[in-house]
């Protein structure tokens, strides 16, 4: 048994400890908010916060994760950051498809977890791993400035 501790709450579960934390989110928890893109850590579309910290969920085995606080796209709008980027998301009508925005929003709430006030290097360097096939990167960045000054 693995104990997950995903938002905030307790799961023990019955899996393999080299099983990807992605697919026991997913599959076994019923989060689907994060989403499946390449599974070689190279999309962003799986990212979620370990520890506070913005990490691929699609290679990180349950043994490297477990009794670690996980959050997700569902649970981060809670936190003070993950708020304003949601509304500066909406306010700026980054979404286009939508796919990737999970991981968008998740790794642009860890920046500015760490950075308040990021520059356009920053963001940059931030958001380099996070692949939007929309294309919407200018309005990414403005959003994460929006919330900066939240």
């Amino acid at each position: 048994m693995i104990t997950l501790l995903v938002n905030g709450e307790s799961h023990q579960v019955d899996l393999p400890p080299d099983m990807p934390l992605l697919w026991a989110l997913r599959d076994v928890l019923g989060l689907t908010g994060t989403k499946f893109g390449c599974g070689i850590a190279q999309c962003g579309a799986c990212t979620v916060h370990l520890g506070g910290e913005a990490v691929r969920s699609c290679l990180l085995p349950l043994a490297g994760v477990a009794g670690r606080p996980v959050t997700t796209i569902e649970a981060v709008g809670a936190t003070p950051n993950g708020a304003r980027v949601q509304k500066a998301w909406l306010d700026t009508e980054v979404v286009q498809c939508g796919y990737c925005q999970s991981g968008q929003i998740m790794s642009a709430t860890a920046l500015l977890n760490k950075v308040p006030q990021p520059t356009d290097a920053d963001i940059d360097a931030a958001m380099a791993g996070n692949i939007c096939r929309c294309g919407t990167y200018v309005r990414i960045r403005k959003a994460i400035h929006t919330a900066s000054q939240a």
